[in-house]
């Protein structure tokens, strides 16, 4: 595959990613009103990783050897186990829409990430789009209704900030684990870890929170969409981009989720989408674009910037 037909390749894995996230909220939001946020968690990742599992040993792909086993125990918990948590718990106590709106702001902090942790430079286009897109961001939250800067949602929201930080980080883990191993690997085993993680967690929410619904076959069709579309598929497509692209590149497409998220929010749950949805929308749009276009000569602000 050429370089040129290998990048086309990654945007589409990670465009398709987000967008398929950006629709997740909404089933959340919906499967959050009975299930707790950890247990709808735990059992997003048992499904997701029985279906991974099942793909890495019919492929017989190369399994982890023991010295990496930390890494893929970090993308576990920092990115599955800590981030998704912060989303769902986010989610939980703010919007959908609200959701998929500020962990958009993921591409920023994987930018940094991946030029302190991965060596990539950074692009005058790479910076603009950063640019746009969090100018968009800031449009839609800035002219959305004061209700959402109080009490429990103001809470919700903060929570989302932390997942879109953790994410970045996760993002960039992702990548690096990717030089050696498939991202199908990378995706079943930090999983695996994630879900290792989540179980604690599961069992002290259960001592505050009722877990209802499981007569319902709606939660349960939510649970298998979130479980294997939202896990197994979006999960390893966006690793396998990471694995075609550069980290702080391809992190733009993140920013479709957003779109994709508020839109479906106001079409199935109602939610309020005004003239600020639209602008900052066309921004982040714009934005990722600009950075999906391909280029002359980017300017380049290497990290070993000429310090001689």
């Amino acid at each position: 595959m050429d370089k040129q037909k290998q990048t086309m390749a990654g945007f589409l894995a990670l465009g398709a990613a987000a967008s398929i996230w950006g629709g997740m909220y909404v089933v959340s939001k919906a499967a959050l009103d009975y299930l707790p946020p950890f247990t709808l968690l735990w059992m997003r990742y048992i499904i997701g990783f029985v279906v991974l599992w099942f793909l890495v040993k019919k492929q017989g792909l190369l399994q982890p050897f023991s010295q990496d086993r930390r890494l893929f125990m970090s993308i576990g918990f920092v990115g599955y186990f800590l981030s998704v948590g912060l989303q769902f718990i986010g989610t939980w106590l703010s919007t959908a829409h609200m959701g998929a709106i500020l962990t958009s702001a993921s591409p920023v902090f994987i930018v940094i990430f991946a030029y302190f942790m991965l060596g990539e430079s950074l692009t005058a286009r790479k910076l603009m789009s950063v640019i746009l897109a969090m100018c968009g961001v800031v449009v839609v939250l800035g002219w959305e209704s004061t209700d959402l800067t109080v009490g429990k949602t103001l809470i919700g929201n903060l929570v989302l900030i932390g997942a879109a930080i953790t994410w970045a980080l996760l993002s960039v883990l992702a990548k690096k684990a990717s030089a050696s191993y498939s991202p199908l690997v990378v995706t079943t085993y930090a999983v695996f870890w994630a879900c290792v993680f989540t179980t604690p967690a599961m069992v002290i929410e259960w001592c505050f929170l009722p877990v209802t619904g499981l007569d319902k076959v709606s939660v349960w069709l939510a649970v298998l969409y979130i479980g294997v579309v939202s896990t197994a598929g979006a999960f390893y497509l966006w690793n396998k981009g990471l694995q075609l692209v550069e980290a702080g590149v391809g992190s733009m497409l993140f920013f479709l989720q957003p779109v994709v998220g508020a839109l479906l929010g106001w079409l199935l749950l109602g939610e309020h989408l005004g003239a600020s949805f639209f602008a900052g929308g066309g921004l982040i749009l714009f934005a990722v674009l600009v950075v999906s276009l391909p280029g002359k000569s980017p300017v380049r602000v290497e990290r070993e910037a000429e310090e001689a």
